[in-house]
């Protein structure tokens, strides 16, 4: 699409974005005046540049690749990393309201933030040398480049300990051979952080850049869900790959296991923002659409709807916030996001489906945002572990019991 499709989109749609957030326990008093200095930039980007556009792009299931510049602009990518490498130096309750305000928006605007800062700068940044970190983390944090994560498989996704995309030493180079798929942002990606397998299967993260002989990417396509974000595979075919390109300070699945942590962190935070905006949608509707001589938020199943939407939404809220100040003093454990990541996914969907019955046959259509939201939220719930796993990490903790194996 043109530049001047886009400017003709934006001005079409501008000021149609009526967003107002929830806040029943005035969780604002627990925001520093700078978080919500940069909560209020985000948000006036989102309603400015990205709500006018987002509708159509899902609809044609392009992903908008002007974004990715923006996005580095206004400090999207890797927030809470160090500002020395070109990263905005913030907590992690400020990455997690920015990917709040982001997926309030499309979760799929979302998904290309938290690869690009949580697995693909995050672990450069935690495990990387160096040289990596000066060469790679400035261009990916001002947009100028795009990464993306491979750990997935066509056969390994729950169990990625499984893996056999292998790599092995061939003296000056590696040699890398295997497969990754449902791999966000890689059609576009510039880099790759990939999770591969050596001769003795012990597992390491090698960078893959694109033009990489023998490194190629298919977009994946007929996708229901996250129709704005860019999916496709990892194809990895006697790839050569620079000894300097083995991320040194890992070994084994803690490397991409931490990754996941932090991503699923800022996941946590951006469902619920969706939630927030088919609430805010659903509260708006029921004050205007009238039936039987009234609008239909004076009827009580309507008003038992908005009363279970608030309230969950609310605790949901209390819980990211706390979980931010663990994150903060280094204290959040795997189990805790894990509850934080499950609870406001699941609660998210119920918001939308709730949401989307109140607005009846007008829910379905693109006039909405609700039933975008709620396709998206379907691969929401899947990835960066499904519903179930994160049960059973929550179960392991509670019991001592592995129930994996």
């Amino acid at each position: 699409m043109s530049s001047m499709d886009i400017s003709d989109l934006i001005s079409a749609n501008q000021g149609k974005d009526r967003y107002v957030a929830p806040d029943f326990y005035c969780i604002d008093d627990l925001l520093s005046e700078e978080q919500k200095l940069i909560r209020s930039s985000v948000r006036d980007y989102v309603k400015r540049e990205l709500s006018p556009i987002i509708e159509h792009f899902a609809q044609q299931a392009e992903f908008p690749r002007h974004i990715v510049k923006q996005l580095g602009e206004i400090g999207a990518f890797g927030p809470q990393l160090p500002l020395e490498y070109g990263c905005g130096g913030m907590d992690y309750t400020t990455y997690g309201i920015i990917m709040q305000e982001l997926e309030r928006c499309d979760s799929g605007v979302r998904s290309t933030a938290s690869v690009q800062g949580s697995l693909v700068m995050y672990p450069i940044y935690k495990f990387g040398s160096e040289a990596q970190k000066r060469k790679y983390l400035p261009k990916l944090a001002s947009g100028d480049w795009l990464g993306c994560f491979g750990l997935t498989e066509p056969d390994h996704g729950s169990n990625p300990g499984g893996m056999t995309t292998n790599f092995v030493d061939k003296g000056d180079h590696y040699l890398l051979n295997g497969a990754k798929m449902w791999i966000s942002n890689a059609p576009f990606a510039d880099v790759a952080v990939v999770w591969a397998k050596n001769e003795a299967g012990v597992v390491h993260g090698l960078i893959v850049e694109r033009g990489m002989e023998g490194f190629s990417t298919p977009t994946t396509h007929n996708k229901w869900s996250l129709r704005a974000s860019c999916t496709g595979e990892l194809v990895f075919d006697n790839v050569k790959i620079p000894k300097e390109n083995l991320l040194p300070g890992v070994t084994g699945l803690k490397g991409p296991l931490t990754c996941l942590n932090s991503a699923r962190y800022g996941i946590s935070w951006g469902a619920l923002g969706a939630a927030m905006d088919c609430y805010d949608t659903a509260v708006r509707y029921a004050k205007q659409r009238i039936q039987f001589g009234k609008p239909i938020g004076g009827f009580q199943l309507q008003q038992k709807k908005l009363a279970e939407m608030l309230t969950e939404i609310t605790k949901a809220q209390l819980l990211v916030w706390r979980l931010g100040q663990l994150m903060d003093k280094g204290l959040a454990t795997p189990s805790q996001i894990s509850m934080a990541k499950r609870n406001n996914v699941e609660i998210a969907l119920k918001t939308a489906r709730e949401a989307r019955q109140m607005l009846g046959g007008m829910g379905i259509t693109g006039e909405f945002p609700i039933m975008r939201h709620m396709m998206n939220l379907e691969s929401v719930v899947t990835y960066e572990g499904t519903h179930d796993i994160h049960l059973l990490i929550l179960g392991m903790e509670i019991t001592g019991e592995n129930a994996f194996v």
